[in-house]
């Protein structure tokens, strides 16, 4: 893809300087564009593509507006027009959100780095200030190099200043390391920033000739960058907390390890007391026991009954021990809905009370240590709710080497939220000791894995970027509406699944196939971890979904013992079949298989070594 010059695509005076709008997304751009233009805008199709840009007479120049992006590259369609237009531009005018400092403060470098004349419009200080963040806006533009003007957009507080500094833009302070690189290619392109896209790596960048050897390394570019601007963040931000609200003066304290770290501690203690006590002893109780299995089963068997005979083979699959319109119904919306809906109300109350985001940036330290960052927390709660949905969400990790150990802790160390029902279900009649021990072991787990395989998988953990929202109430309409959203599409996932486990499990016992299988397993389930040979079905089961195994054992008479040993095997043991199939798409085929073949070996070698300890 070649350069689309701005003046033919546009209607843009030859002569005309172009002055670019660039800024993240969501840090008042267009209130800017508005009030600098208040006049006659022009909107065209940018040539190649499905995004409108905006721009209008400034003077006897152009203001340009662009896409909201966090960096100049490639990516997507947005991206790619925000770079041929910063590339081209004689001046950009970049709006920072003054309460994300640290995120937007990435693409200001950026554009220093490329030596874009440039502006920088402090925009939302009000906000910062109520939220007691205070920035020495001199000390800002002395380590930036470029004018830093403080404004409210959308009172029309700065923006004057802004247009009457524009014959002040400068190109700033490039990162030292970045500049140097910069020095053997940047004459053999038009301009430095397209030098600096080609060391990025950018697909787009078009090399005609032949360039000097030089190491051309996004990951590597892009942390110096980091760092650079983490070092000024730290020098230009103070705290203001007499200015703060209330809500802002907590968000800041759940960010310390004290208060922070017992905060977190007791918001767990809560979550187990209603998902585990409330909901999985006495809701349960009231939706599995009485309704159910009270009034529900017998109706169904019954009906059944009288179509086909429950000694028939269609009978039993329907309404047997396995039964698709039993077992499967009454377990899935007796037991598992009540509990899983529980779960996402805790959930959405963490997500809109702006706390979830400060839980990531608390327990950065500690995830540092099994190679990730404290980004990978929103997957890993997200895991137990759905590990399929959260395998997806790794994504929004930095590296492939975070996303594979971040993958592998999900399928083998984390409950989904179904499963984890069943989990506390069975595990809370035991007393808090049995669930401080279970918590313990599956904890061990996690952390023994993650640590050996930050050893091993090369590569470094990329630093955690990430908003920080406003501490605020959480609406009960819009907690409601998540909770019944979620759970339904759980739903509407489960329940294919439950029933096409509960056929195969029946069709496995009506062949004798079932009973086959548990005598193979028989040494590793009976004789290994010391369980009941019926166990063998929970974990053939668990093959098919993770929490339909689980909710395999919640029939089996076992011993306060044995039922610690299962539950711990149980979440051990291999993904469920979305799960897997989900790995297999993120992470291919190769790392699959050793995702779930690891965990099917530590699920036994775990319930076997805890079996002889307390056994």
């Amino acid at each position: 893809m070649g350069i689309i010059e701005l003046t033919k695509a546009f209607k843009i005076p030859a002569k005309a300087k172009k002055i670019v709008l660039v800024g993240n997304p969501n840090v008042g751009k267009s209130v800017f564009f508005n009030v600098l233009t208040n006049r006659y805008v022009e909107v065209s199709n940018f040539p190649g593509t499905t995004v409108d840009i905006s721009y209008s007479s400034l003077g006897n120049d152009v203001l340009i507006d662009t896409p909201g992006i966090y960096g100049v590259s490639s990516f997507n369609d947005e991206e790619k027009v925000a770079r041929e237009m910063i590339i081209q531009a004689d001046m950009v005018i970049n709006i920072v959100d003054s309460l994300h400092l640290e995120r937007d403060l990435f693409l200001t470098q950026q554009l220093i780095d490329m030596e874009i004349p440039i502006i920088v419009a402090l925009n939302m200080m009000d906000e910062a200030r109520q939220q007691g963040v205070e920035i020495e806006v001199q000390a800002l533009e002395e380590y930036l190099g470029v004018p830093v003007i403080p404004t409210v957009a959308v009172e029309g507080k700065g923006i004057a200043e802004v247009l009457k500094s524009l014959d002040k833009a400068r190109t700033g302070n490039k990162v030292p390391e970045i500049r140097d690189k910069l020095v053997p290619v940047k004459d053999f392109f038009p301009t430095t920033g397209e030098a600096l896209l080609y060391l990025e790596e950018d697909p787009l960048v078009e090399v005609s000739g032949p360039l000097p050897q030089v190491h051309r390394n996004q990951e590597a570019l892009y942390l110096k960058r980091r760092l650079w601007v983490n070092e000024i963040v730290k020098k230009v931000i103070k705290e203001g907390m007499e200015e703060a609200t209330f809500a802002a003066r907590l968000g800041h304290l759940l960010l310390r390890p004290f208060p922070g770290i017992p905060a977190l501690l007791l918001s767990l203690v809560i979550m187990y007391y209603f998902i585990g006590v409330l909901t999985a002893q006495v809701i349960v109780e009231f939706t599995e026991e009485i309704i159910m299995e009270g009034y529900y089963s017998p109706l169904m068997e019954n009906l059944v009954n009288r179509i086909f005979s429950l000694g028939t083979v269609t009978g039993y699959i329907l309404a047997g021990e396995y039964g698709i319109l039993t077992m499967t119904v009454v377990y899935l919306f007796g037991l598992l809905m009540p509990l899983v809906a529980a779960f996402y109300f805790s959930l959405s109350i963490m997500e809109d009370s702006g706390y979830l985001p400060r839980v990531a940036t608390l327990t950065d330290r500690i995830l540092v240590k099994i190679g990730l960052n404290g980004r990978a927390i929103i997957p890993i709660i997200l895991g137990l709710g759905c590990v399929t949905m959260a395998t997806i969400t790794t994504r929004i990790l930095g590296s492939s080497r975070e996303r594979i150990i971040a993958t592998a802790l999900l399928g083998v160390a984390i409950p989904c939220s179904a499963q984890l029902g069943v989990i506390f279900g069975m595990v809370s009649p035991l007393g808090l000791g049995y669930l401080a021990l279970y918590l313990g072991v599956i904890a061990l787990v996690f952390i023994g894995l993650g640590m050996v395989m930050e050893k091993f998988i090369p590569g470094q953990s990329t630093d955690l970027l990430m908003d920080l929202p406003p501490m605020r109430l959480p609406r009960l309409k819009n907690v409601l509406k998540k909770t019944c959203n979620r759970t339904i599409h759980f739903l509407k996932e489960a329940l294919p699944l439950f029933a096409l486990g509960a056929f195969l499990i029946s069709l496995l016992n009506i062949s004798g196939s079932l009973l086959t299988i548990q005598k193979f397993l028989s040494p590793l389930v009976h004789g290994w971890m010391k369980l009941p040979g019926a166990a063998s079905t929970a974990f053939i089961m668990g093959i098919v979904r993770r929490d339909f195994g689980a909710a395999g054992l919640y029939s089996l008479q076992m011993s306060p013992g044995q039922t610690l040993i299962s539950l711990v095997a149980i979440t051990l043991f291999v993904p469920c079949i979305a799960s897997i199939l989900v790995i297999f798409k993120e992470r291919g085929l190769k790392d699959g298989l050793l995702i779930w073949t690891g965990s099917f070996i530590i699920a036994f070698l775990t319930g076997g070594i805890l079996a002889r300890i307390i056994i």
